[in-house]
């Protein structure tokens, strides 16, 4: 069967393996199923951006045009930088957007992807951030009322642990001991005392399990502007990656916009 189209970054449903989804144009694939099929993955040399539909040579934010990626809010810098986020103050590329996306609950958490850190979303993306950067386990560190603010106190705690997933030791990472609760609390002890009103009482973790069983040991990322084709056995699915029997990954969301053909074997 063949499928082509734009694809978009996996859906995921939390459940025991994770569900996942993938869009190609107007079709929606269960990736679960495709696990131990061979898949043939053709780059049609075309972008189009996942805002306007036009063509772009190069996708910018995963998958905006240059005028896009320059003017819409979901690319505005709080969005990379949430400390820079200044909707509080009025200032934004679209306060309606805004309104809905900025100005509303967000969370600080910990999880455990390769190792533990830090980062920072909107209460209406839990589980799905969390799912997206392959966590095993997250625990909610902190709640405000709006992003600028849940941003300052993630560069609070940078000084004391990652805000970056490390993708290969994500992709390694399967089980893990590490106490959350313990690690909140020390984590919470050293956040400056301005900060401390928000610390969230909830200390319920959520776990995570990935349709991934294999252990391997070096991974080889695979870009489809360098790579126009891939051709392989896909043996599992983590965070919002495709991996493939020889150690190939590919980063979907990274193709958001990208028109591929899709052949399962």
């Amino acid at each position: 069967m063949i499928y082509q189209g734009n694809i978009a970054k996996m859906r995921s449903e939390k459940d025991d393996p994770i569900k996942y989804y993938l869009s190609i144009g107007d079709n929606e694939i269960n990736v679960n199923n495709l696990i131990g099929k061979n898949l043939k993955i053709k780059f049609e040399h075309q972008i189009n951006c996942i805002n306007c539909s036009a063509k772009t040579n190069k996708s910018f934010h995963q998958g905006y045009c240059y005028s896009c990626f320059t003017s819409v809010p979901q690319c505005d810098v709080g969005i990379l930088h949430p400390e820079k986020d200044m909707s509080h103050e009025g200032i934004s590329r679209d306060m309606e957007w805004s309104k809905k996306n900025s100005l509303v609950d967000h969370y600080v958490y910990l999880a455990i992807t390769g190792g533990v850190k830090v980062g920072v979303t909107r209460h209406t993306q839990i589980p799905t951030r969390w799912i997206d950067q392959g966590a095993i386990k997250a625990i909610r560190l902190a709640k405000t009322p709006h992003r600028n603010l849940a941003g300052q106190i993630e560069v609070d705690l940078k000084q004391h642990i990652s805000d970056k997933t490390n993708w290969s030791k994500m992709l390694q990472s399967k089980t893990t001991d590490l106490n959350l609760i313990q690690i909140k609390n020390e984590i919470a002890e050293k956040l400056s005392p301005q900060f401390h009103k928000f610390l969230s009482f909830n200390n319920s973790i959520e776990k995570f399990s990935y349709p991934f069983n294999y252990s391997i040991d070096n991974f080889n990322t695979i870009s489809l502007d360098k790579t126009n084709e891939i051709n392989s056995k896909l043996i599992g699915i983590k965070g919002q990656y495709l991996i493939f029997e020889n150690g190939d990954v590919m980063n979907v969301r990274k193709h958001n916009g990208y028109l591929i053909s899709l052949e399962i074997e």
